[in-house]
């Protein structure tokens, strides 16, 4: 599964809570907030001051990696 900046951070915990690490490990520290699940990455980004593409590719690296094991 690929994600892309307009997935909402909760779809992504929906598919894989170990996202929430990643985000977390990027400065996103709150990930249980329920205004965060309905929040593009790309939006959950600019509240937080981060550039989403690195977070983006991070997330969607680990996907693959999973879906290969």
């Amino acid at each position: 599964m690929q994600f892309t900046k307009d997935t909402l951070i909760g779809e992504m915990l929906q598919e894989d809570m170990n996202i929430a690490t990643i985000l977390m490990a990027a400065g996103m520290h709150c990930i249980g907030c329920p205004s965060s699940q309905g929040e593009s990455l790309e939006l959950a980004c600019l509240v937080h001051g981060l550039d989403y593409e690195p977070i983006l590719e991070t997330i969607n690296r680990y996907m693959e990696a999973k879906a290969t094991v």
